[in-house]
């Protein structure tokens, strides 16, 4: 989500700021704040997922030795956020629609997105986008700040009581244990990024509420402006933080980026070098879900379609 937002968002933005016209309309007044409220859905409940599951590697009573989880299960996990974000951010799309104001400064007509219910809508779905505007400062703090933040400092400090007191002397020194504490500095890097990130969007929503009669119209343009790019700046460092934090991850991408290129042939030194770096992959722990560590794992158990 985090690339369809940089490839789709941030050029219509881009071209909006440079030419005062918007790109493709009306879709794009709608389209953009659908995906970008998705985008922070997303984040959200990925990193609540992503702290319950830390939380059950901790509480596990074998947890060097818990069964993998299927893929099916992890898909239908991502499903489930992809799809209870897009629904949760269907409102943006009746909420924004296209407007046209004529530049004091030029006298050309520059069009721009506005926050206002269309009234061709139906009475009763017009009051629900109604009752979604006024309370969509609060929900956006409540829910896709606090909501993430909360959640993982609490899974963190339950986890680290947990493994103080029952698992001290089990984990510490093993490669388990760093492994589950690489995993959890994982998880809290992403949640600092987030954190940062969508700071200056909440801090904006409400000063602007409470003090926008005496704002200007550019003042809040450039508000606007500036959240949006911190979300495109969280969209571009988050995969890059999570290729370079989870290692098996990041080891794979490469092995499919190595694999796409022309120039990487079959040779039997890079056949060598994938075997072992799939045996490194496989004895390694997952964002998702834990491998058993006592028996060695088959080698065609896991790789890339390369």
């Amino acid at each position: 989500w985090d690339f369809l937002i940089l490839f789709f968002c941030l050029p219509v933005v881009i071209f909006n700021e440079i030419t005062k016209k918007r790109l493709l309309g009306d879709v794009s007044c709608r389209i953009v704040p659908f995906m970008e409220v998705s985008s922070l859905g997303v984040t959200t409940f990925s990193l609540c997922a992503l702290g319950i599951d830390r939380f059950h590697a901790a509480t596990s009573p074998q947890a060097s030795t818990r069964p993998i989880e299927q893929c099916q299960s992890i898909i239908a996990k991502l499903a489930v956020i992809w799809v209870g974000s897009m629904t949760l951010s269907v409102p943006e799309i009746l909420l924004w629609q296209l407007a046209q104001d004529t530049s004091p400064v030029s006298g050309g007509v520059t069009e721009f997105c506005t926050m206002k219910p269309s009234s061709n809508l139906p009475e009763s779905i017009y009051s629900l986008v109604l009752t979604y505007q006024n309370a969509r400062m609060w929900w956006y703090f409540g829910c896709y700040f606090c909501l993430p933040i909360l959640f993982t400092v609490s899974c963190q400090l339950v986890t680290r009581r947990i493994r103080g007191t029952e698992k001290k002397s089990e984990c510490r020194g093993t490669k388990h244990g760093q492994c589950e504490s690489h995993l959890n500095c994982t998880i809290i890097a992403l949640t600092i990024i987030y954190g940062l990130c969508t700071t200056p969007e909440n801090v904006c929503n409400i000063v602007v509420a409470y003090m926008s009669p005496d704002m200007s119209k550019q003042t809040l343009d450039l508000l606007n402006l500036i959240n949006q790019f911190f979300l495109f700046f969280k969209c571009s460092v988050t995969p890059v933080l999570l290729l370079c934090l989870c290692r098996p991850l990041g080891q794979a991408f490469m092995d499919c980026c190595c694999c796409c290129c022309e120039g990487c042939g079959p040779d039997t030194t890079s056949s060598e070098g994938s075997a072992d770096s799939k045996l490194k992959t496989e004895m390694s722990s997952s964002i998702f879900f834990d491998k058993p560590r006592e028996t060695p794992p088959p080698l065609l158990a896991l790789g890339t379609p390369c």
